[in-house]
């Protein structure tokens, strides 16, 4: 199962919880994320997920994505009484292959077409001719 795939989506109405990032620390080798989730009730929970930096080298994870891979890990657990989680070894790794996937599929998709001739836009790239009347109102420089 895709991590992305089991986010649900704003707009539903079954959404219990709507997570919130608040900030960042950094602990050793993992930065913590801290959430706040506002429940359908309007009650207020802190929750927080940690990841592992090396790992998300290791997996090719930019750090800017993990805020929003972290708050997937938090929606997926929702109905779950814990409020600490860990972004997992096993997360990134379906991540990193969902993203070389999707990476693959664009490397495969045909190219653009380039116009078939090479004078293709020239009429609005040339010069443009001097206008039959200019030609006609100048005066005779042979005179």
């Amino acid at each position: 199962m895709s991590i992305l795939a089991s986010t649900p989506k704003k707009d539903t109405p079954d959404l219990k919880m709507q997570f919130t990032l608040t900030g960042f620390s950094q602990v050793k080798e993992y930065r913590v994320f801290t959430f706040e989730g506002v429940a359908a009730d309007r009650s207020r929970s802190a929750f927080t997920v940690r990841t592992d930096l090396a790992l998300t080298r290791q997996y090719a994870i930019r750090i800017q994505e993990l805020p929003l891979l972290c708050r997937a890990v938090l929606e997926r657990h929702e109905g779950d009484e814990l409020h600490a989680l860990t972004f997992t070894e096993d997360d990134m790794r379906v991540y990193a292959n969902l993203a070389t996937a999707r990476d693959e599929a664009a490397k495969r998709r045909k190219p653009a077409r380039s116009p078939s001739t090479d004078l293709a836009g020239a009429a609005w790239r040339t010069t443009p001719r001097p206008a039959e009347h200019d030609i006609l109102d100048k005066p005779d420089e042979q005179e």
